[in-house]
C-alpha cells in the first residue's frame, strides 16, 4: 500500500489529494528538469544565453582534464539539449534521464566535487542536486503524463 492512501497518514483524508496530486506533480518536475537543461546544452552547442559554444565548451572541458574536448562538448551539449526536450515531454524518458545523469555525474565529480560543497564556492551542491533529480526519472520513468504513455511504450 503507498503511502498517499494508506490509513497510516497522520491526516487520513488528504489521501485522495495525494494520490490524485502526486502524478500531475511529478509529470510537471519531469518537464522542469528538462526544461530547464535545454539552455545549458543550447549555451554549449551554439553559445546562446551567454555561452561560449562548441570551442568555448572544449577549451573549458580541456582545462579541467575532460579529453578528448571537442567531441565530449558535443555529446554533452546534446544530452542537455536533445535529452532536456525528451526529458520534459516524456519521450525516452529513461534513455534522456540516463545520459543527464550520467553528464551530471561527470559535472560533479570533474568540475565541482574540489570545490566543496556550497554552489557559492563552486561546489557540487547544485549539480549533485540535479544528479538526483535526473537519476528518480532513470528510475520512475514519464509516469502517465508522457509520450511514452500516450505511446504505450517505455524503456
Amino acid at each position: 500500500m503507498s503511502d498517499v492512501t494508506s490509513s497510516k497518514l497522520y491526516v487520513p483524508a488528504l489521501g485522495g489529494l495525494y494520490a490524485g496530486a502526486t502524478p500531475v506533480f511529478e509529470a510537471l518536475l519531469r518537464f522542469v528538469a528538462g526544461a530547464w537543461m535545454v539552455p545549458h546544452g543550447a549555451q554549449k552547442l551554439f553559445g546562446l544565453f551567454g555561452g561560449y559554444g562548441i570551442g568555448g565548451t572544449a577549451q573549458f572541458f580541456s582545462s579541467v582534464g575532460l579529453e578528448p574536448a571537442v567531441p565530449l562538448a558535443v555529446i554533452a551539449g546534446l544530452a542537455e539539449f536533445v535529452g532536456g526536450i525528451l526529458l520534459a515531454i516524456g519521450l525516452f524518458t529513461r534513455p534522456a534521464a540516463v545520459a543527464l545523469t550520467i553528464l551530471l555525474a561527470v559535472a560533479v565529480l570533474s568540475v565541482h566535487a574540489g570545490a566543496g560543497f556550497f554552489m557559492a564556492s563552486g561546489g557540487f551542491e547544485y549539480a549533485g542536486l540535479w544528479f538526483f533529480l535526473t537519476l528518480y526519472f532513470v528510475f520512475r520513468g514519464g509516469n502517465k503524463y508522457s509520450v511514452d504513455a500516450a505511446l504505450g511504450r517505455s524503456f
